[in-house]
């Protein structure tokens, strides 16, 4: 198996960070979005390599003891190698050093596979936000995990 590289996303990731948006998302994030990412002091986003391809990358937003998972995606030629799970494991590792006792996020209630992924690493069902996301108006499922 090849090795998972994380690193800090810079500009040089942009392009095929949207790639994967596109891939992944009905409602891709824009090249502006992620531009304005890099310039917000709060924000932290992980891009995953494998044998030098961007193959996943994952973000989060930190104010003051609070994290927010803004996105996690892997590449579907990537998937089921433990991106995802390292990512997490790196954002919450990154927030824990900096006092942070929550996280939180958002996910489609749809979405069995990363609700299962978020469960396995420590998140708990906390409550729906209804018709959440404006393309089909989908309910989301809250999730928190509790630091230290």
């Amino acid at each position: 198996m090849s090795e998972i590289l994380l690193e800090p996303l810079n500009k040089c990731h942009i392009e095929g960070i949207i790639g994967i948006e596109v891939a992944c998302f009905d409602v891709p994030w824009s090249e502006q979005s992620f531009l304005q990412e890099l310039d917000n002091k709060n924000a932290h986003y992980l891009v995953a390599l494998v044998d030098g391809e961007i193959a996943g990358y994952g973000g989060m937003w930190m104010v003051l003891d609070e994290a927010y998972i803004t996105n996690i995606a892997v590449l579907p030629k990537f998937q089921k190698r433990g991106i995802a799970t390292l990512m997490i494991q790196s954002l919450v590792t990154m927030a824990d050093v900096r006092d942070v006792l929550a996280m939180t996020l958002e996910v489609r209630v749809s979405n069995s596979v990363a609700i299962a992924l978020y469960k396995k690493m420590g998140f708990e069902e906390f409550g729906i936000r209804k018709n959440y996301y404006e393309n089909n108006n989908e309910d989301a499922l809250i999730m928190w995990k509790h630091l230290g």
